[in-house]
């Protein structure tokens, strides 16, 4: 199956001309499409056509030197198949692997859409880390699974990775303290919650400081802990950049995040301080592992990428 990426651009009319010569004349664009004086606002005329994934980073980089990010528009999506010859010979034309090419401008656009934050963050994070502290009262694996597909703390995980590796201060900002309120928000209504069971006589200090063969490991975090954070981090960022986002459900299975949130609030609730440090531990384990783990994934595949473009131009110079 091809791999190509669909562009539909708004051009301001002076350079129509310029850009679709340019774009007809590059042997990794094909489809090309022109609509004129079909765009009112911006007004312009329209221009669609597939791009290799692999190129989608060059054409774009281009684009925004004619200044059509500021005085047109540019929309990108994926074209889930493109079993044309032509969009196959156009495939070959273009260095290395799909999954290898990073769409930059996509990834930094989800990014922000991920650290903007919403009501549903709040309350996904919120419903997760409840369902962990019934989790460690029942000391049901299950439900630890079930509460950490339910977290959606990575997206904004991976939000500040892509604003440290890339120099972008307010998304690394903006990520950072959407995490921190998200998980205090989370906490502070689990162990509200918490508290109103316990005065109901559904939970005491027992509950929580029992043997818990199932979900101990929650708040006894060890050098796997980190280890496993790490590779997390690093598969949901490809996952991400990859656009293989099936693959983040096994990123949300694998790190104890929620699971922590939800002890951390458990233990306060019912006072049982020997765990507060540990799921504590746990959570800024995860947190920072997952996100330096990311930083380092982004900065390697910008530089394995640009060693294949540039292998590929030397390779076509002789």
């Amino acid at each position: 199956m091809t791999s190509v990426m669909h562009l539909r651009l708004i051009v301001p009319s002076d350079r129509t001309d310029l850009v679709v010569s340019t774009l007809v004349a590059d042997d990794r664009v094909t489809n090309v499409v022109v609509l004129s004086g079909a765009a009112k606002r911006p007004a312009g005329d329209v221009v669609q056509c597939d791009v290799t994934r692999e190129a989608t980073s060059d054409i774009l980089g281009w684009l925004k030197e004619q200044r059509l990010y500021d005085d047109g528009a540019v929309a990108i999506s994926t074209v889930d198949a493109a079993p044309s010859r032509n969009a196959w010979h156009t495939e070959q034309a273009a260095p290395g692997a799909p999954d290898d090419a990073v769409v930059w401008d996509a990834v930094v656009d989800q990014g922000y859409a991920e650290a903007r934050g919403s009501w549903a963050f709040y309350a996904f994070l919120t419903l997760a880390t409840m369902i962990a502290a019934i989790a460690v009262i029942t000391d049901s694996s299950i439900l630890v699974v079930g509460a950490m597909v339910v977290g959606p703390e990575f997206g904004v995980v991976a939000a500040l990775a892509l604003g440290l590796a890339l120099g972008r201060r307010g998304l690394a900002t903006q990520s950072l303290a959407l995490l921190a309120k998200g998980f205090l928000v989370a906490i502070l209504v689990t162990i509200l919650v918490a508290l109103l069971a316990r005065a109901g006589g559904w939970i005491d200090v027992g509950d929580v400081t029992a043997d818990r063969p199932l979900t101990g490991f929650i708040w006894r975090p060890d050098r796997w802990s980190v280890v496993v954070a790490v590779l997390a981090g690093c598969a949901g960022v490809l996952s991400q950049t990859a656009g293989r986002s099936n693959a983040l459900v096994g990123v949300f299975i694998s790190v104890t995040t929620v699971p922590a949130a939800g002890d951390l609030a458990l233990s306060i609730a019912v006072w049982a301080p020997a765990q507060i440090g540990g799921s504590a531990a746990q959570l800024g384990i995860n947190l920072v592992g997952m996100t330096c783990a990311g930083v380092a994934t982004l900065l390697l595949q910008r530089l394995l990428w640009r060693f294949t473009a540039r292998s590929h131009r030397e390779h076509e110079l002789k």
